[in-house]
């Protein structure tokens, strides 16, 4: 046998490379928000709106836990979006991110992108 017929015999014998421990498992809806709300959390230049009031990122992100520990009915990430983060439950007034530049956005919008990122 030559070498190269053995170099291919083993490569045979070996069978095809497990790309299995190379994809990452996917992420459970529980992981996806606790990664939307770390998302929050790190943004330290932003500011959140919520009913006319700016709070830094730290506090952002303890009232949307507090607000998904409160929600009984919320099973997904979009549902956490959707009941949770989008607007207040008392006024109806959507939150708000401010960004450093001063540009806001929806926290719905934002956290909806945000999402897709991470389902990614």
């Amino acid at each position: 046998m030559t070498a190269a017929t053995m170099m291919i015999a083993l490569i045979i014998a070996a069978g095809p490379a497990d790309d299995k421990k190379d994809q990452k498992k996917p992420l459970s809806e529980k992981e996806k928000i606790e990664a939307l709300i770390k998302h929050i959390e790190g943004l330290k230049d932003a500011k959140f709106v919520r009913n006319n009031t700016e709070y830094d990122a730290k506090a952002a992100a303890t009232f949307l836990r507090g607000k998904w520990d409160n929600a009984k009915d919320v099973k997904t990430a979009k549902d956490f979006i959707d009941k949770c983060a989008t607007k207040s439950s008392t006024t109806g007034k959507d939150y708000l991110i401010r960004m450093k530049d001063g540009k806001e956005k929806k926290s719905a919008d934002y956290l909806k992108d945000e999402l897709k990122k991470i389902e990614k």
